[in-house]
């Protein structure tokens, strides 16, 4: 019985080494998900409730749920999105219910200004991960 475990467990590995190395999403509905910049899409819709009124206060310059993070500068060490210039990205809070303290739900600006920027990323787990946003601004 052990045999058969150990086979099993080599040839998922072995199965997943190969999707992975001619970018095959094992998880996937068979649909391809639209790609800006090599990101994932994520509309409005699709993001949590709480970051609408995140996007609201974006856009009308705040006021923010927490004023001394939200806004602050996001300096993509991660090397996820885009590489821009130092002062490009800024991230707020996405409230994440039931938590006692920020979360790890955050969206990220990019360039333009405080209250109209160019471009819009969704990070749902403290940015290991993004997709953008393209109807932040409709």
């Amino acid at each position: 019985m052990k045999k058969n475990s150990v086979l099993a467990t080599l040839g998922a590995v072995l199965l997943a080494a190969v999707a992975a190395f001619y970018g095959i999403d094992l998880g996937s509905s068979g649909q391809p998900s639209p790609l800006v910049d090599d990101l994932e899409v994520c509309e409005v819709a699709s993001l949590p409730a709480e970051a609408e009124p995140v996007i609201a206060d974006i856009l009308s310059g705040g006021p923010y749920e927490y004023p001394g993070e939200d806004g602050g500068h996001f300096g993509n060490y991660e090397g996820l999105l885009p590489e821009e210039r130092g002062s490009y990205y800024r991230s707020y809070t996405v409230d994440t219910p039931g938590m006692g303290h920020r979360g790890p739900k955050r969206i990220v600006v990019g360039g333009g200004t405080e209250t109209d920027p160019e471009v819009w990323y969704y990070s749902g787990d403290h940015y290991e991960s993004f997709c953008v946003i393209p109807d932040a601004e409709d």
